[in-house]
């Protein structure tokens, strides 16, 4: 039977999580409050121990436990903080506890686990994803007797993270809406179950990442509905189907969800540095991005508001991609590709009607004896409005172009490789693939593939993520294509068709589909 919103208040109060948790800071934020026009105030839970909120719903569920449970040990699956925080939390209590984590999660993940627990923690790396690892510690537990910590559908693991609530509540009781990270849901179930009982009018915005939006689909469904697949940047939210319980919870209190992209939260994650001097991994600034998000579709002005920054365990090598997009998410660049006239002269003029703005990046590529193609990045002043006047005035003298600011695979792969069509014609179809990232995996990868098919494409950078990002192209006469669907089906990997995409399209197709 599901806890009364009493027992979860009875709970949260009660809850003995600052035997090792701090009551972490709330800051105003005062370059990004200026910026908007609003007060914005940051709840610092990088400040806990493991660097995470989660240490609250893993020792609180630990402290839960029975002696026989205790004597037992404990068992969870993470690649990320609800890993640390039941290390952490073992090790104060003196319990048992095996990790289990995907083979995939990078070694300074796997080191801090087995750094916070010490020896009462025993870390086993399963599978290359966490669905495989969490199949891993249930048969476990089952067959030794673990108690089973869950990451976050879980009443305890709920009220721990509701203490935030009750800190919040007192370090600024004049906050009008405040947005909170959604992933499993038990960290915007705790806060939410708590403040809604004791201020009412307090409006709460969940903010998913547009690649794991789990809320917003089950909210959509009325129940909890499971997605097809999760994007990879933001780990720490990269659930495919919310909690029971968190669901319950977020449906009766959350006023609104909202969803962010990659490049928003790569700007938030610079908005929190600008301000504090602290790198939040890409989860941990989801907050952030929903507040500047709102803030602009609502033209809010003079409002108290609030965010969580959940986390700050990000992966160094992440930093490179994150400051390669945080201003397009700030919308102070913009990508695009131009057609020019293969004459002398005409790359010069060109750059003339940009009118002296910064060019942030530029590829430029013969075409044929007519024409030339250009990949451009342009910073900008004044947001998109500067670059639609930038496109009036290329327009006019008769360039033909195309925004590619929100295309992902110009984004991650094109603006690497603008090098031109093949000589001759092709049954060429290109596809993005994901796939597990570990030593060796590239290899793997190319070996499933085969040899059936030639490859005619192909693009991979490693961006410091658990899974590989591919670009292939592959050469498919019309009569074998039913049989390459079915192949690259049986492979296990998340794969979209990019055939029809316009910058593939414009800068690699022998066809150039886009129209003169």
């Amino acid at each position: 039977m599901a806890l009364s919103d009493t027992d979860y208040l009875r709970k949260i109060l009660l809850s003995p999580v600052y035997d090792v948790a701090v009551k972490s800071d709330l800051v105003h934020l005062n370059k990004l409050s200026a910026s908007l026009g609003n007060d914005i105030w940051l709840k610092r839970e990088d400040q806990q121990p493991v660097k995470s909120f989660k240490l609250r719903g893993a020792y609180n569920r630990l402290c839960q436990l029975t002696d026989a449970q205790k004597a037992a040990g404990v068992i969870a699956a993470s690649a990320g903080n609800h890993a640390q925080g039941v290390a952490y939390s073992a090790r104060i209590k003196e319990i048992k506890a095996v990790i289990v984590m995907p083979e995939t999660t990078p070694d300074i993940k796997v080191d801090a686990v087995r750094s916070f627990g010490g020896k009462q923690v025993e870390v086993i790396l399963h599978g290359t994803s966490f669905d495989a690892a969490n199949a891993k510690a249930k048969e476990l537990a089952a067959e030794h007797g673990y108690a089973y910590i869950p990451p976050f559908d879980d009443p305890d693991v709920i009220a721990g993270q509701g203490t935030i609530g009750r800190e919040l509540l007192e370090q600024n009781p004049n906050l009008e809406t405040l947005f909170i990270a959604v992933g499993g849901g038990g960290l915007a179930a705790g806060i939410a179950v708590y403040l809604k009982q004791l201020k009412p009018d307090l409006r709460i915005v969940a903010v998913e990442s547009e690649e794991s939006a789990c809320l917003q689909a089950a909210m959509a469904a009325g129940k909890p509905v499971e997605l097809p697949s999760v994007g990879i940047f933001a780990d720490g939210v990269a659930v495919k189907l919310i909690g029971i319980e968190t669901f319950r919870l977020c449906q009766q209190y959350v006023d609104e969800v909202i969803t962010v992209s990659s490049d928003e939260i790569c700007a938030a994650i610079k908005d929190i540095f600008d301000d504090t001097r602290v790198i939040a991994e890409p989860a941990g600034a989801l907050s952030v991005a929903g507040i500047r998000k709102y803030v602009q579709r609502h033209n809010l002005k003079g409002q108290q508001l609030g965010g969580i920054l959940c986390g700050a365990n990000i992966n160094f090598h992440t930093l490179r991609y994150v400051s390669e997009r945080c201003e397009l998410g700030e919308q102070k660049e913009a990508v695009f590709a131009v057609r020019i006239p293969e004459r002398r002269g005409a790359f010069r003029h060109f750059c003339g009607l940009l009118g002296g703005r910064a060019i942030t990046e530029f590829n430029y590529r013969y075409a044929s004896d007519d024409e030339a193609h250009i990949f451009v990045g342009l910073k900008l002043r004044q947001g998109r409005a500067e670059f639609e006047q930038i496109e009036k005035v290329l327009r006019s003298e008769g360039y033909d172009l195309f925004d590619l600011s929100d295309n992902e695979m110009a984004k991650l792969h094109v603006r690497y490789m603008v090098g031109g069509r093949p000589p001759s014609l092709l049954n060429e179809h290109v596809f993005s693939f994901e796939f597990p990232e570990y030593p060796g995996a590239l290899m793997k990868f190319l070996n499933t593939l085969g040899e059936r098919w030639n490859i005619t494409l192909f693009h991979y950078r490693n961006h410091g993520a658990a899974e590989g990002l591919v670009l292939a192209g592959f050469d498919i006469p019309a009569d074998t294509r039913a049989e390459f669907d079915s192949h690259v089906a049986q492979l296990g990997y998340h794969f979209e068709e990019q055939t029809t995409n316009p910058a593939y399209r414009f800068f690699l197709s022998e066809l150039n589909g886009i129209e003169k």
